[in-house]
């Protein structure tokens, strides 16, 4: 009798995936009707659901894709709970429910600890709630210096007041790699040139890509290095292996895509073809910084050649690295499969990388996580192509730009029906929380251990 009551007291208790998928999704929803206000819009007139909704679900998902324009559209409040909704979604509604918690000095359970572990991917509860604190406290100090020094840029061209507050939006915005900006309809395009305001979205980007895990790593041994007097290559080599393989990743994909994005574009005067070698290289970085989740845009992204569209569709696709705020399957993922791959090849027995083995088990994670996010992608492209009528390449980009939580989009999300906005939102959602939290969402089984083993079956691949 006990038994039969655990059990049915475990099947009305919620998984850790149920609660981050609800919780997002509840997120959304109030985020959806405190934009509905008619105080929300510029106009103080009350915004159709449909619209609200898609703000709201791209402002969670820090994605950056969007139906009206933030600058013009929304009042200082719409704005306002815009860029509170970007902050939650950067950080997560775990994670808020965790700050808000310490707030009000409330104790953690062990079923909390473990929810902050699954959202994080951590190895363990241990320092749970200490790194908790680094995390919201590292990102709140990256914001504000990333605000000061948008300062330097705005307050000059907008005024005090204006100026401060499309600092703070857009550090923001940039930090979460959510791509939003309320200075204009454009983007950055008309900053394309301009080394300073380039330079520091690429830092706040970037800072927000990494993942809170190199942050601490490299903190840690930064103070190391200052106490004992080591130098920069016993530095590296005191380095966790998950931190040098994001930063090597980092750098392979900024280097690479700059390079490719240049080439591919040197001739484009609707590009880059007609500025000097300097300001090519540089509008060429940022590109490849911002395909990689961000979605501000320097380049008219109407205008990219197909063949940057399709480095774009990889970059999109991979994204940032894990445990930070950006969108993809995550670099260290799409390593690990393509790791897999040179392993078989080579005829080795596992995967090493910097004299470490990869488990089992992370392989198998990575390779269902590339080939369900592939899946749905493929999939909303499709649906989207059928239910508007529009090119291949720009619903491609559209649905890989949305399930990369990214925010690029070649001039088409404005133009999507209501059908083709409720496809790029599940594309959204489906990206920020991960396709394969949705499938376990929906999964009634609380074991995924095979209670039987099975003889080897004969199958016949490649």
């Amino acid at each position: 009798m006990q038994l039969v009551r655990e059990r049915e007291l475990k099947k009305r208790t919620l998984s850790s995936t149920q609660i981050i998928v609800l919780g997002f999704l509840g997120a959304i929803l109030a985020g959806s009707l405190l934009l509905m206000i008619p105080a929300a819009s510029a106009r103080g007139i009350k915004t159709d659901f449909l619209t609200a909704l898609f703000t709201a679900t791209t402002s969670i998902c820090v994605t950056g894709l969007v139906v009206v324009d933030t600058f013009s559209h929304w009042s200082f409040l719409g704005q306002l709970i815009i860029l509170l909704l970007v902050q939650i979604g950067g950080f997560g509604v775990i994670t808020i429910y965790s700050a808000l918690m310490m707030a009000f000095k409330r104790s953690f359970s062990l079923r909390t600890r473990l929810l902050i572990q699954d959202y994080y991917n951590l190895d363990s509860i241990q320092g749970l709630i200490r790194f908790l604190i680094k995390v919201i406290k590292g990102s709140f100090l990256v914001e504000a210096l990333g605000a000061l020094l948008y300062c330097l840029i705005f307050i000059p061209r907008f005024g005090f007041l204006k100026g401060l507050w499309a600092s703070v939006f857009n550090s923001v915005s940039a930090f979460c790699n959510a791509g939003m900006d309320v200075i204009g309809p454009s983007s950055l395009i008309e900053y394309q040139t301009d080394i300073p305001m380039n330079l520091i979205t690429v830092f706040l980007i970037v800072s927000g890509g990494l993942g809170y895990v190199v942050w601490f790593d490299c903190l840690e041994n930064i103070r190391k290095a200052a106490r004992q007097k080591y130098g920069i290559r016993v530095f590296w080599r005191r380095l966790g292996e998950h931190t040098k393989l994001v930063i090597n990743l980092t750098l392979f994909f900024l280097i690479s895509g700059t390079l490719l994005i240049l080439l591919f574009e040197w001739n484009n005067p609707e590009t880059i073809g007609s500025l000097s070698l300097g300001n090519k290289i540089l509008a060429s970085f940022f590109q490849s910084v911002t395909f990689r989740t961000a979605g501000f845009a320097t380049i008219p992204q109407e205008s990219l050649t197909p063949s940057t569209c399709l480095l774009g569709f990889i970059y999109m696709f991979i994204g940032g690295s894990p445990v930070g705020t950006a969108g993809g399957v995550k670099t260290v993922t799409a390593f690990v499969v393509l790791l897999n791959v040179l392993t078989f090849i080579r005829n080795r027995s596992e995967p090493v990388v910097f004299g470490r083995s990869v488990s089992e088990k992370m392989i198998n994670k990575a390779n269902a996580i590339v080939m369900t996010n592939l899946f749905l992608t493929v999939a909303l492209t499709a649906l989207l192509m059928q239910c508007c009528p529009v090119p291949a390449l720009s619903a491609a980009y559209e649905i890989f730009s949305a399930t990369g939580t990214v925010g690029l989009s070649r001039g088409l999300t404005s133009s999507l029906n209501a059908a083709g906005r409720i496809i790029v939102m599940i594309g959204m959602y489906a990206g920020r929380i991960g396709p394969i939290s949705m499938a376990l969402f929906f999964s009634t089984s609380r074991s995924v251990k095979n209670e039987i083993k099975y003889s080897r079956g004969r199958f016949i691949v490649g």
